[in-house]
């Protein structure tokens, strides 16, 4: 869950004129206060989009809890929330009336950016439904005396493209990023008078050097602008590869917020340098061990998961992962993530300590978990602590494939099918047993060709002799 937002502070200096003048009585107008700046108190609140997940940038509003003019208690339920792996409620951090919704269900906005706005009494509704008109407008406010005294010192900027997202009202607290914020410190400048020009509202770099005076610099333009033509074929070809003519009687349909989101995973796993390795298994004793265990409700997934826990304990480096390019990151936990497709597609729960627990706790946990993501209602702690991943086509008669590794993980296996095989043993005889080919993709910068050879060894020896599973 994201952490609560900041209250909305009004001070004296966010206040226009004409209310600080209103607040002020008028036989004190003209007069010093005795005590120092006047405060005045945030009455209405914005509700933002959380980030749910380490990889979400956008959320998609499944549905509203409560509507306009409902009253909220801190703690209560408003909105359904739909991640880049499941659906969650998002709750308030504060009570008042929930004044103005200004993401509709179906919509999606970026992380960070104002859903609702949530007024403390009846009172307070009308400006909150004012301060959301704004918003969607994106018009700045009629507050002429002030921005005339920032023309004479920078110019006015040119007249907005129609394509470019429209900046929040001047005055209103914009969403700043970090970077902005830093600058806006470094230059004290007054983000609350900032307009952001960034998707939503949000308060760019450039917003706050625009606001200080600064103005770019001409050799790092030069820079780029030299450069341009260098980078522009492969800037270009990648629109013309992505945007392909469209097809007679085709129909495009975009993809969901999870689709999107693994499509991106993807492509990121791409930058890792990988390798793989096969590795045939005898599967006799496993499928006897498995027939008894089955009516207790025990699954194939789980015995392999199993398996391939107690391996990974035995072969910790299998288990690390590189995350900043320059070193390991050994994992305390053996959490096995397994691959689920769900309608519109794919989530990997977690079997976490999987090394610790036996295989009927392992089993419930596991049915949990498969419910949960079958109704997208999985914690973002049940779908993205995995530190190895499992996939197991076999139970759909595939016999091999390779697996793409998943960020910030140093392996994954894939499991084919188990079926009757002629083998020879020593002597030279020949006999039928089944036999099933597990491939293994790695992160080569953690893990080497002898690293996974030994762990697929161990876990081979586990598979072919199961008894161990069950203690």
């Amino acid at each position: 869950m994201a952490t609560a937002p900041a209250p909305l502070s009004l001070s004296a200096s966010t206040v226009p004129a004409r209310l600080r003048a209103a607040a002020v009585p008028a036989g004190a107008r003209g007069r010093q206060p005795r005590r120092g700046r006047m405060v005045v108190r945030a009455k209405i609140r914005e509700i933002f989009m959380p980030a749910l997940s380490s990889t979400m940038t956008e959320g998609k509003i499944v549905s509203w809890s409560a509507a306009e003019g409902d009253r909220v208690n801190k703690g209560d339920a408003v909105v359904v929330v739909e991640s880049d792996k499941a659906d969650m409620d998002v709750e308030t951090f504060h009570d008042g009336i929930v004044a103005a919704v200004l993401v509709q269900a179906g919509e999606s906005a970026p992380v960070g950016a104002p859903i609702a706005l949530l007024a403390e009494s009846e009172e307070e509704v009308p400006l909150a439904l004012a301060k959301a008109k704004e918003l969607s407008n994106g018009q700045p406010q009629q507050a002429a005396p002030a921005p005339a005294e920032d023309d004479a010192a920078t110019p006015p900027p040119p007249p907005t493209p129609a394509a470019a997202p429209a900046p929040v009202a001047a005055g209103t607290k914009g969403i700043a990023s970090p970077h902005a914020k830093k600058l806006a410190k470094q230059h004290r400048v007054d983000l609350a008078k900032v307009t952001g020009t960034g998707p939503y509202g949000r308060i760019t770099p450039e917003d706050i050097e625009a606001a200080a005076g600064i103005q770019p610099k001409p050799k790092p333009a030069a820079v780029a602008a030299a450069s341009a033509p260098v980078a522009a074929p492969s800037a270009a070809a990648v629109p013309q590869a992505a945007v392909l003519p469209p097809v007679p009687g085709a129909t495009v349909v975009p993809f969901t917020t999870m689709q999107a989101a693994v499509s991106k995973n993807m492509v990121e796993s791409l930058a890792v340098p990988t390798f793989r390795v096969g590795y045939p298994i005898v599967t006799d004793k496993l499928d006897e061990l498995y027939e008894k265990v089955k009516p207790k409700g025990v699954t194939m997934t789980v015995l392999l998961a199993k398996a391939a826990a107690m391996a990974l304990a035995q072969h910790p480096v299998v288990n690390a992962s590189c995350r900043d390019g320059k070193s390991f990151t050994y994992n305390s936990n053996i959490n096995i993530a397994v691959a689920v497709a769900i309608d519109g597609g794919l989530i990997t729960p977690v079997l976490q300590d999987a090394d610790k627990l036996d295989i009927y706790l392992l089993s419930q946990n596991w049915k949990d978990l498969v419910k949960k993501a079958r109704t997208k209602q999985l914690q973002p702690n049940e779908y993205s602590s995995g530190t190895f991943t499992l996939s197991n086509l076999g139970m759909f008669g595939v016999d091999r494939f390779d697996a793409i590794l998943p960020p910030g993980q140093g392996a994954i296996m894939a499991v084919g099918a188990s079926k009757p095989t002629v083998v020879a043993d020593k002597d030279g005889f020949f006999s039928v047993k089944s036999k099933m080919l597990v491939n293994v993709t790695a992160d080569h910068r953690t893990v080497y060709g002898a690293d996974l050879a030994a762990f697929l060894q161990t876990f081979a020896k586990i598979i072919e002799d199961p008894e161990s599973l069950t203690l």
